[in-house]
C-alpha cells in the first residue's frame, strides 16, 4: 500500500462484500418501485434522507448517552470524596448531594460542550472510535483544568472541592470511554452500518483508487461504502471484478448516482483539463450528492490538509498535523517528563549493572554518545550504554548487521535483545532531544543518502525521534524493512493522540526480547 493511503485509515471490512450484490439488488429494487409507481429519483432521495436523519439520530444519541453519563460520573465523585475520602483536606460542611446538584449539572454539560468544541459529535466520526477516544481524553484534562479555573474565579456557594473536581475529571472520562466502548459495537452491527455508511462511487480507477479501496478495506470505523467505479480520464490500471464492481462511464454518471443510490462520488485524480472536473461537480450539485477529490499532488500528510482564505483567494495545503497544536505538544511533553523520571529512577540500578559488566568485559567507557538527527534536522547527542567493542566504527558509520554483528560484545548482544542498551535514553527524553514515542532517530551519515534513495524520507523529522515508535512495534527496524518503517513513521505523525502513545509504549514491553 502506497503512503497516501495511510490518509484514509477509516474504512470498512464489508465494504467489498455488499458492493459485489450491489447492481443486482438496485435492479431489482428499481423494478419494484416502477410496478408500484415510484420513480427513481423519489426513492433516491426518500433513502438518501432517512440515512441523513439515521446519522443525526446516532449522534443525538451519544450526545444524550454522554450528558447522562457525565452526570453519574459527578455523582460517584461525590460520592468517594464526600463519603469515603470525607476526612482528606479542609474541613467542609458538605452533606448532602442537594447542595452540589448545581455542580453536577454545569460540568456535566460543561464536559459536553468541549467534546462538541473537539468535534465529537461530528456525524464523519460517528464510527471511529480511536479518534473520539482520544478527544475524550483530551477533553477531560481541558475540563478538569478549566472547571477548576472558573470555580476559582468566581465565589460560588458552596465551594466546590478541589479533589472533588480532579475525582470528577477521572470519573467522567472513565465513564464515557465505556459507554462510548459499548455504543460503538451497537453502531458497528451490520444492520447500522447499512444505514449509517454513505454509499460511494470511485470515478476514474488507479493507484490511488486501489489504495483507497485497501485502506478502507482494514478499518470498521469508515463513514463511506464503495459500491462501485466508474470511468474517467486516469483509468490507467486493470481492474478485478470480483473486488470493486464497475458500474460505467463518467459520461453516465447521472445514471449511475441515481440507480445506485450514491452519497458520494469521489475523483481519485485530475484530468489535464478541468471540463471533466467541473461537470462531474455540477452533477453532484444537481443531484445533492457530496464531491470529493483525492488530492494526489499531496503524497503525505494528506489529513494535515485544509483550506485557507487569504485575500479573497482559497488555497489548499498541509499545517495541521496534530502535533501542530501546542496543546497536544504540552500534553505530550508532559508525558515525556513523567514517563522519563519514572523510567530513570526504576532503571537506574539496572544502567550501573549493566555499565559494570560493559567495563568488565572491554575496558574504557561505559556509555556511548552518538550523534542522531532529531526535530526538524537539528542534530543531538544520543546516549546508550555501549554494546560494541572501542573500534567498532574505525571504518566510519555502519548499519547493524543483527545478533550476528562480530563488532558486538557478548554482554551487548544481549542487551540489545532487550534493548537495555537503550534505557540512557531516558535522560534524551528529559532533555527534549527525544520523545517516549516517535519515529526511530538516525545518524545524519546515513541520512545524506536515504533522503535521495527513499520517498518522504525527511518527512519523518517533522516530530520528535523516540525511545520507542510504532515502526518499531511492527518490526520496521532494519535496513531491509526502511521504505515500510517510513510509512509507519508518517502514519503515526498524521494520527498521533495521546491514546496512540500509550498503546505503543505497553506493546513494546510486551515485545520485548522478541524482535
Amino acid at each position: 500500500m502506497g503512503i497516501t493511503s495511510y490518509n484514509f485509515q477509516a474504512v470498512g471490512t464489508r465494504a467489498t462484500s455488499s458492493a459485489a450484490t450491489a447492481p443486482a439488488e438496485v435492479a431489482v429494487a428499481s423494478s419494484a418501485l416502477e410496478t408500484a409507481g415510484v420513480s427513481h429519483s423519489e426513492a433516491f432521495q426518500t433513502r438518501r434522507y432517512q440515512s441523513a436523519k439515521m446519522r443525526r439520530l446516532w449522534v443525538l444519541v451519544s450526545i444524550l448517552g454522554d450528558l447522562v453519563v457525565a452526570l453519574a460520573a459527578s455523582i460517584l465523585a461525590f460520592w468517594i470524596r464526600f463519603r469515603t475520602f470525607k476526612n482528606v483536606g479542609p474541613e467542609t460542611d458538605i452533606e448532602s448531594l442537594r447542595q452540589y446538584t448545581s455542580y453536577f449539572v454545569l460540568g456535566s454539560c460543561w464536559f459536553v460542550g468541549i467534546l462538541a468544541w473537539l468535534g465529537v459529535y461530528h456525524s464523519s466520526v460517528l464510527l471511529q472510535s480511536r479518534v473520539i477516544n482520544s478527544k475524550i481524553l483530551k477533553g477531560g484534562a481541558i475540563w478538569t483544568i478549566s472547571f477548576l479555573a472558573v470555580m476559582f474565579a468566581f465565589q460560588f456557594h458552596p465551594t466546590i472541592s478541589r479533589f472533588y473536581t480532579v475525582i470528577d475529571g477521572f470519573c467522567s472520562v472513565a465513564f464515557l470511554l465505556m459507554w462510548r466502548n459499548i455504543l460503538n459495537h451497537a453502531l458497528l452491527s451490520p444492520e447500522n452500518l447499512s444505514i449509517l455508511r454513505q454509499r460511494t462511487l470511485v470515478v476514474g480507477w488507479n493507484d490511488a483508487a486501489q489504495r483507497l479501496v485497501h485502506s478502507f478495506n482494514e478499518d470498521e470505523g469508515v463513514a463511506y461504502e464503495i459500491i462501485g467505479w466508474a470511468d474517467g480520464a486516469t483509468t490507467v490500471l486493470p481492474q478485478d471484478e470480483t473486488a470493486v464492481p464497475h458500474l460505467g462511464s463518467v459520461a453516465d454518471i447521472e445514471r449511475i448516482i441515481e440507480t445506485n443510490n450514491v452519497d458520494v462520488v469521489v475523483l481519485t485524480e485530475l484530468s489535464s483539463t478541468n471540463d471533466e472536473t467541473f461537470q462531474l461537480a455540477n452533477v453532484c450539485e444537481r443531484e445533492m450528492i457530496q464531491f470529493k477529490i483525492v488530492p494526489s499532488c499531496f503524497r503525505i500528510f494528506v489529513s494535515g490538509l485544509h483550506v485557507e482564505t487569504t485575500a479573497g483567494t482559497a488555497m489548499i495545503g498541509v499545517d495541521r498535523l496534530p502535533l501542530d497544536s501546542v496543546f497536544n505538544l504540552v500534553l505530550k511533553r508532559v508525558l515525556d517528563i513523567i514517563g522519563a523520571v519514572v523510567g530513570l529512577v526504576l532503571f537506574t540500578p539496572m544502567i550501573a549493572f549493566f555499565g559494570l559488566l560493559v567495563w568488565l568485559e572491554s575496558r574504557g567507557p561505559i556509555f556511548y554518545r552518538q550523534r542522531r538527527c532529531g526535530l526538524n534536522g537539528k542534530t543531538f547527542d544520543i546516549i546508550k550504554i555501549r554494546s560494541m567493542r572501542l573500534d567498532a566504527e574505525k571504518n566510519g558509520a555502519q548499519w547493524s548487521t543483527g545478533d550476528g554483528d562480530p563488532r558486538c560484545l557478548r554482554i551487548g548482544a544481549l542487551m540489545r535483545k532487550w534493548s537495555v542498551d537503550e534505557l540512557p535514553q531516558f535522560w534524551n527524553v528529559l532533555k527534549g532531544d527525544m520523545s517516549l514515542v516517535g519515529p526511530r532517530p538516525e545518524r545524519p551519515e546515513l541520512i545524506r543518502n536515504f533522503k535521495h534513495q527513499i520517498p518522504h524520507y525527511n518527512a519523518r523529522h517533522m516530530g520528535k525521534p523516540g525511545v520507542t515508535g510504532w515502526a518499531q512495534i511492527h518490526d520496521s527496524r532494519r535496513q531491509e524493512n526502511l521504505v515500510e518503517r517510513i510509512r509507519c513513521d508518517i502514519w503515526y505523525l498524521e494520527n498521533w493522540n495521546l491514546l496512540l502513545d500509550l498503546e505503543i509504549m505497553f506493546l513494546t514491553v510486551a515485545k520485548l526480547g522478541k524482535q
